[in-house]
């Protein structure tokens, strides 16, 4: 297969570097869309509508990220299995893996919409979402929600795509929903004065049409894609599912851990008032920004890791995580020195409220922490995934997203008495966790001898 080709055979000693970035590159640029049209929602509904309107982004978006928390788990996880084959040479097993991961998440996809329906507004009332908000704070959601299946479309033809090395159509296909979303935003918002639900309408249409012509292209292209999309390839094979279940339900569980306990944090957040909550709003929107080169390059350095695991050239992995942790080390100081040098400059992108505006100084010593985070964060995950380490993956999960979030959050906010600042402290300090146990993880060398994610006998 031509425009798929290993990451881990066609690397030699002097371009580990080179093929990282090359193929990390179009990650950032499909992040950097996806969080521009993320982004964008706040911008508009922050100028046209207000705190009220941002505010009600803000929540549905934390809802939002409730919704897709299976999705991204096994979404992972195909992508770390399918390298893993691809780096074998297993083709066959990779068909059998897309068929199994696209019918799978379409059905969570529609559990998950229909659940968090039913119960939105007891969802909405548990966050405390604030009086003024909260009837476009439903809107919002109930919108998102019956977008919710070309989400998971979209993030599973993407991980497919990655997993065999592919890095520059899913960009190509996040670059379509980015203009046509911001187009949409400034008419249905700015124009048609559809507040939140404008902007949650123009995210639909925006995933929807992106989700299409992804489809309508690897249906185009199926024999380099290795799946002939048809009705019997997409039975569930119980022998894919055991590799996907074994990584992806840590992955998953630590997606939830992490979502849940920011719903924690949310809620606390929302307690403060309608200024402090879209002031997180806003700083949501700038940890989404900080990660953009982390999560690139994390999905790429796994990718990467993965593929030489399966090819058994384990001698690549320290240079493909040096990179990773150099190039994101790179973007965190960027960041840094952006936002504590112009805070109220970076927030006012978002909104003009004065009353908004006066709290972006306060952000400054948890932007910092969450920053330098998100190096490590990036460079940790890259090992620990790309080995397929489906026990530390759970771990990491357990103390990430459960135990130091909550914990740190509660001390920072109610013990030491710092309110919403805390928060914000509590939250960027839990970030530093996953750094922390992949440093350790790699320093005891037992990635070197992991067993695989895949069976490499059953060919």
């Amino acid at each position: 297969m031509s425009e798929h080709k290993s990451l881990a055979r066609d690397l030699t000693q002097g371009n580990v570097a080179r093929t990282l970035i090359s193929f990390a590159f179009p990650l950032f640029m499909s992040n950097l869309l996806q969080a521009v049209y993320n982004i964008v929602d706040m911008v508009v509904v922050g100028n046209f509508c207000g705190s009220a309107g941002m505010s009600a982004v803000a929540i549905g978006g934390d809802v939002l990220r409730l919704l897709t928390f299976i999705s991204m788990g096994f979404s992972n996880s195909g992508q770390f299995v399918i390298s893993q084959f691809m780096g074998a040479g297993m083709k066959d097993n990779v068909r059998k893996v897309i068929g199994t991961l696209f019918t799978f998440l379409i059905i969570a996809s529609i559990l998950m919409g229909t659940t968090c329906f039913i119960f939105r507004h007891a969802i909405l009332t548990w966050l405390k979402t604030p009086a003024e908000a909260y009837d476009e704070a439903v809107r919002y959601t109930v919108t998102c929600i019956a977008g919710i299946v070309f989400i998971y479309g979209y993030n599973v033809v993407s991980a497919v795509l990655r997993g065999m090395g592919d890095s520059k159509r899913p960009f190509i296909f996040i670059a379509i929903a980015a203009v046509l979303n911001t187009v949409l935003d400034i008419w249905f918002v700015g124009g048609l004065g559809l507040m939140a639900f404008g902007a949650a309408l123009a995210t639909v249409i925006a995933q929807g049409l992106s989700f299409i012509v992804s489809i309508i292209f690897l249906v185009r292209k199926r024999d380099q894609f290795l799946f002939d999309f048809r009705l019997s390839s997409f039975r569930i094979d119980r022998e894919m599912m055991k590799p996907l279940f074994r990584l992806g339900i840590p992955l998953t569980i630590q997606s939830a851990s992490i979502q849940f306990s920011m719903l924690f944090v949310a809620r606390w957040i929302n307690s403060f008032g309608l200024v402090w909550s879209a002031m997180t709003g806003a700083v949501n929107k700038i940890k989404v920004i900080s990660m953009l080169a982390s999560n690139a390059f994390n999905t790429a350095g796994g990718t990467m890791v993965g593929q030489n695991i399966g090819a058994e050239e384990y001698n690549r992995v320290p240079k493909i995580l040096r990179t990773v942790l150099i190039t994101t080390g790179i973007a965190a100081v960027v960041m840094s020195v952006v936002y504590a040098s112009w805070p109220q400059a970076v927030i006012g992108l978002f909104t003009q409220d004065a009353a908004v505006l006066a709290l972006a100084p306060l952000f400054i010593p948890a932007a910092l922490v969450n920053f330098v985070g998100s190096s490590f964060r990036g460079t940790a995950f890259a090992l620990i995934n790309g080995s397929g380490n489906s026990k530390l993956n759970l771990t990491v999960a357990l103390l990430d997203g459960i135990v130091a979030r909550i914990f740190f959050s509660y001390l920072f906010a109610f013990t030491l008495g710092w309110g919403c600042p805390g928060l914000w402290m509590g939250d960027a300090l839990a970030g530093h966790v996953p750094g922390l146990v992949g440093g350790i993880y790699f320093l005891s060398g037992k990635w070197r001898t992991r067993k695989y994610i895949i069976d490499r006998n059953r060919k």
